[in-house]
């Protein structure tokens, strides 16, 4: 089978001030996703612990997220940055992690 990518979103359980979101928020995602790919799959049942430091000084943030994945045989950079920007002001995040690996199917 040829190359593709496995593109992965990091996508928070609760907004910043500790508010889970509502279930719609991520069922849009998978909608979308199922939608533009042909399929996706969600890591959901222990959801990850995400960990950092804004600065040396500053204290360590956490966030409970969601890892949604999809496989594609072309990284569109553009459609990605632009739904990267769009999951930003849905969920109100400063920063929404999306990271593309080169794989190959076997």
């Amino acid at each position: 089978m040829a190359s593709q990518y496995l593109v992965e979103i990091f996508l928070p359980l609760f907004d910043r001030k500790g508010k889970r979101f509502p279930e719609r928020f991520h069922r849009a995602v998978r909608e979308e996703l199922v939608g533009q790919f042909g399929g996706m799959t969600a890591h959901v049942r222990s959801p990850a612990v995400g960990l950092w430091k804004a600065s040396d000084r500053s204290p360590t943030e956490r966030d409970l997220v969601i890892i949604y994945e999809v496989m594609t045989g072309r990284l569109d950079r553009a459609w990605w940055s632009n739904y990267r920007k769009r999951l930003e002001e849905d969920f109100r995040q400063r920063e929404v992690v999306i990271r593309a690996h080169r794989i190959r199917v076997i």
